[in-house]
């Protein structure tokens, strides 16, 4: 399904070279102001042009085509569309029967039966996060007083960020790419949000991100790193009644609740599964094996531009748990 949410519902919609992509969001309240400006910065951090992101350029511009009225949410689902206008189909025609690894060719084609879109991986691309970062700032409006903060804290291995460019530059050199791990924090949430059991902070949250392609890990504060504390090391005294808490081990959730303190969650992104490197891959005109150097417009790490959707994900998350907290 390409649906989320319980308050907060998105529908998404759209391929990596069709004509347009977009997302349907229902549950708004009535009488949110938003224009199209308001998308810009977010889209911005998503756009390519970076080291390390891909050579193709999108003007990424939204058009609001229902839902708002002289400048204000309406109360009826929201409609944000873009038009794909720097789209090279062809480079894609081979990878219907020569399948790139560690991509979805071969288990979509097994899936819809040969019937799905394989054009820059069609609704499996990286391209359809752009509606879901347009939808987190919409989730943003209703976060009055939640503060994000979003980078990357490793790229391929390394933790110096002024080390970054280098390590890009290297992959790209060797037609390879990196993995990324994307950090966002949000202050300002409000105590209680989560819904336990199945519907936990954590939960919620994670679920949006694995939907984000080639996100392969999450933790929430320590994460992992918690497994190899003891309980002494691990916990967080409460200091008053506010709930602060002298550290912040369990990154601002406890039972599946947020408990007032910041919000912090990694992603782990893999590396861009389309190198340039030769590799040798199933082809299924030939059964058997063939060499395969993956053209077209790539990033060396997806995350430079991902970690605006990890933000988005976050925030669409919190806004439905928010909305489900409302007296």
């Amino acid at each position: 399904m390409n649906t989320f949410g319980n308050q907060f519902r998105l529908a998404l919609f759209g391929e990596s070279h069709g004509e347009a992509l977009g997302i349907l969001i229902d549950g708004l309240p009535a009488g949110i102001p938003l224009d199209e400006a308001d998308f810009e910065n977010d889209l911005a951090r998503r756009r390519s042009g970076a080291a390390g992101t891909t050579p193709r350029r999108e003007s990424d511009r939204v058009r609001i085509a229902a839902g708002l009225y002289e400048g204000r949410t309406t109360g009826a689902p929201l409609a944000l569309l873009f038009t794909n206008e720097n789209t090279r189909p062809g480079d894609y025609d081979r990878f219907a029967h020569h399948f790139r690894p560690s991509h979805a060719d071969w288990v979509a084609r097994e899936k819809f039966r040969g019937l799905n879109d394989p054009r820059g991986g069609g609704h499996f691309s990286g391209r359809l996060t752009l509606s879901l970062t347009a939808a987190g700032v919409v989730a943003k409006k209703l976060l009055d007083g939640v503060r994000f903060t979003t980078r990357l804290t490793e790229v391929g291995g390394e933790c110096d960020p002024a080390r970054f460019e280098t390590v890009l530059r290297e992959a790209a050199a060797a037609g390879d790419s990196v993995g990324a791990v994307a950090e966002c924090r949000a202050e300002g949430c409000g105590v209680g949000w989560g819904e336990p059991f199945f519907d936990t902070a954590e939960g919620l949250i994670a679920h949006l991100l694995y939907a984000v392609p080639g996100i392969k890990g999450v933790e929430f504060g320590d994460g992992f790193a918690a497994a190899r504390l003891r309980g002494s090391e691990h916990n967080d005294p409460i200091l008053n009644a506010a709930g602060t808490t002298a550290t912040n081990h369990a990154g601002g959730v406890a039972g599946g609740i947020l408990n007032g303190n910041p919000l912090i969650v990694r992603a782990a992104f893999k590396p861009t599964a389309s190198i340039a490197r030769e590799q040798f891959t199933f082809d299924a005109a030939t059964g058997r094996q063939e060499p395969l150097a993956i053209g077209g417009r790539h990033d060396v790490c997806i995350a430079i531009r991902g970690a605006a959707a990890v933000e988005a994900a976050v925030a669409i998350a919190l806004a439905d748990l928010k909305l489900r907290c409302r007296p």
